[in-house]
Order: structure tokens, then C-alpha cells, then sequence
């Protein structure tokens, strides 16, 4: 097998097409074609080292979608086959040993097998080699491909947020952000039976919104008067906010969950949590049961991404798409 991978060689450059030979493929590991790979803000982070974390050369990319061709020797035949269609995301194996991984939060093992932090080994490739198959997930017939790679990171990170964090059918729910993440986000809790309400400092995105899901939409700047009125805020931009405003916001024992990064250390007044025993919390992507879970919630309510797809030769206009936030609201690179 032949690898032809778009490596990108310094901070913002662009990519370039390298071809190599993989190691043998392991016991636990799955070889997967790729035909579909979405691009996620993460992915500009690492392109443009807005972290200091990139290691050049470096091959971006970890919402995958394709079609598996080769499984080790240990891969359970039950499960997976050469054949089937199949994701792989942010995470793309872990030790299956510690206190972690065995009780089923695969996403926090410290030895996780993070896709966007490996030196060649993105989605923005003809194939991925996944270090252990139970970290790739099939794919529902009633998903696209190209639809379906956004869930991968994106998709599973909101929804793991929400079960992660209990949010009810009764609960009444904000997003801050219609974007990326946000879109899905409105789709999803409008169909877990939330009363859903956006918040956006864009007011063109309103009947967007609506079409999503929502049921009620803000104007950032109308927050201030919407005290107490939520159980669950859901923050999916990476912005700083005034955090004591949206705390307002909370009910009691109100949730205020960050999946975005925001740019400067968080600021809150103790006065704004402590009395009402509010809480600010977090999601990152969800496990591989969590994303099964979203991927057959999704095709169970035709739940989708709305997303733009690129030819491969456009690769680079994709990438700078994201970049200026362009997208409405998923890019995706069409890999073949």
C-alpha cells in the first residue's frame, strides 16, 4: 500500500503531496481508504501552531471517512471487515488498560492515540492507519460520507457534552455560536427535546438557526437580559465572553459547558457561581461508544451537517475557507 498524504511543512503553508510506505500493519490496528475528511478549527490550529504544539512536517486532518482494506491479526471479525465504511476521528486508539479506558472514557486515557497531534498520520491522506480498531466506528446507511465526517469530531463533541453532563428532555438549553459545532448542536438538542434558544453576535444567522432547530434566538448583547432562563448553556465558539453575564443566565444549579477555547484565562466573579451552586464545565470528543451513539441518534432523526465539499485539488482554498470563516458551516475535502 501506497500512502499519498498533503503534508503541510511550515506554520500556514500550504500543502504539499507525499508518498510513502507504512510499517506492517499491527495486531489491533485497521487500515482504512479514505474517501471524505472534514476540516475542523483544531486542524487550523495545528496548520498555523497557534498552539506551539505543531511538529512539521505534519499531515492535518481527523474527521475521516472511508472504507476499511486491511485489519490485524486481532481484530474482532464480528465487528469490523474489510469492506465496510467506517469513521475515524480525533482519536484513534488508547491503551485499553488504565482506570480510564475501562470504564469506558477512552478519550481521557493518557495514552490515546490523538490523530491531530501525529507527525503523518491525519485524514488529509488517501488512507489512515487506525492503532486500534475499536476506536473506528461504522458508519450508518442513512448518513452520506461527506455528512458524516463532521460528527466525527465536531458532532461527537457537543453530544458527548450533552450526555455527559445530563442535559434533559425537559431542560431548556442555549448555544452560544451557530457555526461549526453550533449547527449540529441546535439539530441535536432540538431532537433530544430541549427547548433550544441560539445566541449569536451574527443576526443574519437567525432564520438559520430556526431552520436547525432553535426555538428562540438571541443577539449576544441581549444576554444581559436574559437572567435565569437556562438549565444548560452550551458555549461552542472560541471567543472570550463575559462569563458573569452568561452565568447570570443559569438557573440554579445551572451548567455553563465550554467546548471552544476561549483565547484569554477564564475571569468570574465567585459571587457569580458560588450562591446558586452553578457550574462551569467542559466536553471534549466523546468515546467511541458516545460517537456510535451520535451516529445512530443522527440517522435515526435526520440529523445532518450542512456542509461544502471540496475537490482534492482545491485542498489549500478549502483549508483557507476555514480560515477566514467562510464556511457554512462544515468544510469537507473530497478525497478521491
Amino acid at each position: 500500500m501506497t500512502v499519498r498524504a498533503h503534508v503541510v511543512d511550515r506554520a500556514g503553508g500550504p500543502t504539499r503531496l507525499h508518498e510513502y510506505q507504512p510499517a506492517p500493519l499491527g495486531p489491533l490496528e485497521v487500515d482504512v481508504a479514505l474517501t471524505h475528511s472534514g476540516i475542523c478549527q483544531t486542524d487550523l490550529g495545528m496548520i498555523d501552531d497557534h498552539y506551539g504544539q505543531a511538529r512539521f512536517p505534519l499531515v492535518p486532518g481527523h474527521e475521516g471517512v472511508g472504507v476499511v482494506t486491511a485489519v490485524g491479526s486481532a481484530v474482532d471479525p464480528r465487528h469490523l471487515q474489510v469492506g465496510r465504511r467506517v469513521g475515524v476521528g480525533a482519536t484513534a486508539g488508547s491503551c485499553f488498560r488504565c482506570e480510564w479506558c475501562l470504564s469506558g472514557r477512552q478519550h481521557l486515557c493518557p495514552e490515546k492515540d490523538d490523530v491531530v497531534f501525529r507527525d503523518q498520520g491525519g485524514t488529509f491522506a488517501s488512507h489512515i492507519r487506525a492503532g486500534d480498531w475499536r476506536h473506528v466506528v461504522p458508519i450508518p446507511e442513512a448518513l452520506t460520507s461527506a455528512e458524516a465526517a463532521p460528527l466525527l469530531c465536531a458532532g461527537t463533541t457537543v453530544f458527548n457534552a450533552i450526555v455527559g453532563h445530563g442535559v434533559r428532555p425537559t431542560d431548556r438549553v442555549a448555544v452560544v455560536g451557530v457555526g461549526g459545532l453550533g449547527h449540529l448542536a441546535l439539530q441535536i438538542l432540538a431532537a433530544w427535546g430541549c427547548h433550544v434558544t441560539a445566541i449569536s453576535t451574527s443576526i443574519d444567522k437567525a432564520d438559520d438557526a430556526h431552520r436547525f432547530g432553535a426555538h428562540d434566538f438571541l443577539s449576544a448583547c441581549e444576554v444581559p437580559q436574559a437572567h435565569g432562563r437556562f438549565d444548560f448553556i452550551l458555549d461552542t465558539v472560541g471567543a472570550d465572553l463575559p462569563w458573569d453575564d452568561y452565568f447570570a443566565a443559569l438557573r440554579p444549579r445551572g451548567k455553563l459547558c465550554v467546548v471552544g477555547v476561549p483565547t484569554s484565562p477564564f475571569t468570574i466573579s465567585q459571587l457569580s457561581i458560588l450562591p446558586a451552586e452553578k457550574s462551569l464545565v467542559s466536553a471534549v470528543v466523546g468515546p467511541p461508544a458516545v460517537t456510535r451513539q451520535l451516529l445512530d441518534f443522527a440517522a435515526l432523526h435526520g440529523i445532518h451537517a450542512q456542509v461544502e465539499v471540496f475537490p482534492l485539488d482545491q485542498i489549500d482554498q478549502a483549508v483557507d475557507h476555514v480560515r477566514h470563516g467562510r464556511a457554512r458551516y462544515r468544510a469537507v475535502i473530497d478525497l478521491r
